[in-house]
């Protein structure tokens, strides 16, 4: 497997520590989907991704079968592991998911002012992208956005949650054909929101957040039935 079909895993070899684990592998691995480098119907080398990490072929297909129970892989006997491809349901769901917990995230944050740091450079690095023409990084800074969102709750646990929820997000945007025409229009309401939460308008943030979800819901949920009709070639 090629440095390009591993995402150029080696780099990442790093953050595996003198004790490598499972746990590990999969949320590099976790990341590696969220960032849009393994895209659905990708085909997963155990020879490619164990040597490019350095680790074991027990230990990656502990971190396949984690990532599996998450939803991100898919095992298919005699065939290996590839990257899953959503149903259009699955999109639902994964709005119902964020919905709740993003709302209540920005629901709950208490009393101005808040750590906006991330959340403000997420939105910079989308609108960067925007005028470069790099579509496919405003979809990365976008999943940003809302991990850095969510971040504010200061929740491990809420943190572990939406990473998968958001992997699985990423996964649908690859499908999508125009991704100027899905993320476009969000570059302002990501401001939009940033602004009411420097403001101190917690309330009008998630308001807006809520519309934002509700929005993007119709629109993904429309541009992935469309897409799913012409699935691409799976990677071999």
């Amino acid at each position: 497997m090629a440095a390009s079909e591993t995402g150029d895993l080696t780099a990442d070899r790093v953050l595996l520590g003198r004790t490598s684990t499972a746990e590990r592998v999969a949320d590099i691995l976790r990341t590696r989907v969220a960032e849009g480098y393994f895209p659905p119907g990708t085909r997963l080398s155990e020879d490619g991704i164990g040597g490019a990490l350095g680790v074991s072929r027990n230990t990656l297909r502990e971190a396949f079968r984690l990532l599996t129970h998450e939803r991100l892989l898919v095992h298919e006997l005699n065939r290996g592991v590839f990257v899953r491809v959503l149903a259009v349901d699955d999109v639902d769901d994964i709005h119902r998911t964020r919905r709740l917990v993003e709302c209540a995230v920005v629901r709950g944050l208490g009393q101005p002012p808040y750590a906006l740091d991330a959340l403000t450079a997420a939105v910079t690095e989308g609108e960067t992208a925007a005028r470069a023409g790099d579509w496919n990084g405003v979809s990365t800074a976008n999943i940003h956005f809302h991990r850095e969102l969510v971040a504010l709750a200061g929740s491990a646990r809420t943190d572990e949650l939406m990473r998968g929820v958001l992997a699985e997000l990423r996964l649908a945007f690859h499908l999508v054909g125009d991704p100027r025409a899905l993320h476009e229009p969000y570059l302002a309401r990501n401001r939009e929101i940033l602004e009411a939460l420097r403001a101190g308008e917690r309330t009008r943030a998630e308001d807006l957040l809520a519309r934002y979800l509700d929005d993007s819901r119709t629109r993904l949920a429309a541009a992935y039935e469309r897409a799913v009709d012409s699935p691409p070639a799976r990677s071999r």
